[in-house]
C-alpha cells in the first residue's frame, strides 16, 4: 500500500477529475457473493428507490456521472457450455435488468448528475434505439452519453441473433461502425437545427422542409429515416466506449469522447492511453477531445490496519466460484478446464482480447516471479473485477490516485461498489473531501443544468454541448439556415473523408 505522501499537486480548475460511480441493474457487479454483507442493499437493484437514493447520494458528493454496465446473456461458460449454476448462485451479474429504465426517474431527483448508459449494437435496430437515446436525451435535458459495446457474450448471441453465433470479434467492429454512422445521420443529419418551429400563427410545429431522408443502404442496415425524434439538447448525446483489443482501440480513436481504459498498473495504463491518442491524431482527431477513466475499487478505514481488516472481511464474504463465472464469461474461456496451480498462456478467444492479455500476459509493473494461475485470477477478481483495487485511509487512497493520473496521465476514475450504497457514501463523505482538498476535483459543478458533454469539456467555447471539432460526425449536422443542397454536398466529403464511403 502507498504510503500517504506530503506532496499536493494543484490541477488546473478547467480539468478536474472526472469522477463517475460505476454501478449495474444486479446483485453482484464486481464483487460476486457480498449481497451476503448485512450492510449491502444491492439486491434492491429492482427497484426505483435504491437509483434515486444513489442518484441523490452521487450528487451531494459532486459526481459527474453514473456509469451503467450492461450484459444480454449470463455468464455461462464456466464449468460449461451454457452453465449458469456459479452465476446465479454467487448472483454474478445475474440477473439484469434493461439500465435506461431508471435513468428518467433518476434524472427526475438530480439536476446536474449525467448518465453513461452501455447499449449493445446486436441488441436491437438502429432506427429503434436512436428513439430510445434520444428520448433519454430529451427527458434528461442533456445528460446522457452512450456506452458503445459490440457484445461478447455468445449467451446474448444465442438469444439475440437467432440462435446464431456471436459473429467474429473483428467482424462485429465492422458492424458497429455502420450501426454507428446511421446513428450519427439519424440524430445530426435527418433534422435541420431550426426544424422545430411551434408557432400558432402558420400553424406549423415541424417545418418537413427541414426533415429530409438519411437513406442509409449498407452491408448491415438499410436504414431510409429520417429520425423519428426531433434535435436533442446535446444534438448527439456523448458517445463512449471500453474496448481494449486493436479493434476496439480503432473504434474508439476515431469515435469515443471518453474511454473507459482499464490495467493493473498506471505504467501500463499509460501506454495505451499514449496508444489511443496517436491512433486519434492520425485520423485528425485532437487527443485532447478523448477522456480516459480507469476502474477502480475503493475500501476505506479510519486507519490503514482499518482498511485491510475491512477488505479481509469482504474477502471472506466473496465467491470464487462467481468470481470464475466472470472470468470465463469475460474471456470466453472455461477457466474451470485448468488445475488451481496451473497458469494461464498462450490462450485466444472471441470474446473480449484486451481482458485476456490483461489477466494471462506480463504486463508493466507486474512482480516478476508472478505467476497467473487459476488460484490467483479467482481470488484476484473476487474483489473488485475487472479493477485495480485501493485500500487504506482517505489520505492513503488519494495519494495513490494522484500517484495513476501523475504516471498514466488519466482523467478520472470510475468507482465502483463492495458494499452498496455504502461504499458510495464513504467515498462522498470521507474520499472526495481529500480530494477537494488537494484540488483535484471540483468544489460544485460550474453551473445548474449542465450537460454530460460540459461535465467532460467544460462549458466555455461557442457551442460546449456540442462534438469537439475535430470529431469525424462534427460536420454532419444540418445547421439552421443551411439549405438541404449544402448540406448533402457537405455530408458527401465527410462521408468520404472519415466514413470510406465515395
Amino acid at each position: 500500500m502507498t504510503q500517504p505522501q506530503t506532496k499536493q499537486r494543484k490541477l488546473n480548475r478547467k480539468s478536474p477529475l472526472i469522477i463517475n460511480a460505476f454501478d449495474m441493474g444486479c446483485p453482484g457487479l464486481q464483487n460476486p457473493g457480498l449481497w451476503k454483507h448485512p450492510n449491502d442493499k444491492s439486491r434492491n437493484y429492482n427497484t426505483i428507490e435504491y437509483w434515486t437514493n444513489l442518484a441523490k447520494t452521487l450528487e451531494r458528493g459532486k459526481f459527474n456521472a453514473l456509469f451503467i454496465a450492461d450484459v444480454m446473456g449470463g455468464y455461462d461458460v464456466f464449468n460449461g457450455p451454457q452453465n449458469l449454476t456459479a452465476a446465479a448462485k454467487s448472483g454474478a451479474q445475474w440477473p439484469i435488468n434493461e439500465p435506461s429504465a431508471v435513468v428518467s426517474a433518476m434524472a427526475a431527483v438530480t439536476k446536474n448528475l449525467s448518465f453513461a448508459i452501455t447499449f449493445s449494437t446486436i441488441s436491437e435496430a438502429p432506427y429503434h434505439f436512436a428513439r430510445r437515446l434520444a428520448t433519454l436525451d430529451h427527458l434528461t435535458n442533456g445528460r446522457v452519453g452512450w456506452n458503445v459495446v459490440s457484445s461478447y457474450l455468445d449467451s446474448a448471441a444465442r438469444n439475440l441473433l437467432n440462435g446464431a453465433d456471436l459473429p467474429p470479434h473483428d467482424e462485429r467492429y465492422v458492424r458497429a461502425e455502420e450501426y454507428l454512422e446511421v446513428i450519427y445521420d439519424l440524430f445530426l443529419s435527418s433534422w435541420s437545427d431550426d426544424a422545430i418551429k411551434v408557432d400558432p400563427k402558420t400553424g406549423v410545429f415541424a417545418d418537413a422542409e427541414r426533415i429530409r431522408l438519411i437513406n442509409h443502404d449498407g452491408k448491415h442496415f438499410k436504414v431510409p429515416g429520417p429520425s423519428i425524434t426531433e434535435p436533442t439538447p446535446q444534438r448527439l448525446p456523448v458517445i463512449l466506449q471500453a474496448g481494449a483489443s486493436k479493434s476496439g482501440v480503432e473504434f474508439a480513436a476515431k469515435n469515443a469522447e471518453a474511454v473507459f481504459v482499464n490495467d493493473t498498473s498506471p505504467e501500463g495504463l499509460k501506454g495505451k492511453i499514449d496508444n489511443i491518442k496517436e491512433i486519434a491524431a492520425k485520423n485528425g482527431r485532437n487527443p485532447d477531445d478523448i477522456k480516459f477513466v480507469q476502474l477502480v475499487t475503493v475500501i476505506l478505514g479510519d486507519t490503514h490496519e482499518a482498511a485491510i481488516e475491512k477488505f479481509k472481511e469482504y474477502k471472506d464474504l466473496s465467491d470464487l466460484d462467481g468470481a470464475q463465472a466472470l472470468f470465463s464469461g469475460w474471456t470466453g474461456i472455461d477457466i474451470g478446464q485448468y488445475e488451481w496451480d496451473q497458469e494461464l498462456q498462450h490462450v485466444e478467444s472471441n470474446a473480449i482480447r484486451g481482458f485476456i492479455e490483461k489477466w494471462t500476459k506480463r504486463l508493466p509493473g507486474d512482480l516478476e516471479n508472478l505467476r497467473k494461475t487459476r488460484e490467483y485470477l479467482a481470488n484476484k477478481i473476487s474483489i473488485g473485477g475487472s479493477g485495480v483495487v485501493f485500500v487504506g485511509t482517505p489520505s492513503e487512497v488519494a495519494d495513490e490516485i494522484e500517484r495513476w493520473v501523475d504516471v498514466s496521465g488519466l482523467n478520472g476514475f470510475n468507482f465502483t461498489y463492495t458494499v452498496t450504497p455504502q461504499s458510495f457514501e464513504e467515498l462522498v463523505d470521507y474520499l472526495i473531501p481529500e480530494l477537494r482538498r488537494r484540488g483535484l476535483v471540483w468544489d460544485d459543478y460550474p453551473r445548474e443544468g449542465i450537460t454530460f458533454r460540459e461535465q467532460l469539456f467544460g462549458t466555455e467555447g461557442e457551442d460546449p454541448t456540442y462534438l469537439r471539432s475535430t470529431h469525424p460526425a462534427y460536420d454532419l449536422r444540418w445547421r439552421a439556415g443551411e439549405s438541404k443542397e449544402e448540406l448533402e454536398e457537405r455530408i458527401k466529403k465527410v462521408k468520404t473523408k472519415h466514413f470510406g464511403k465515395k
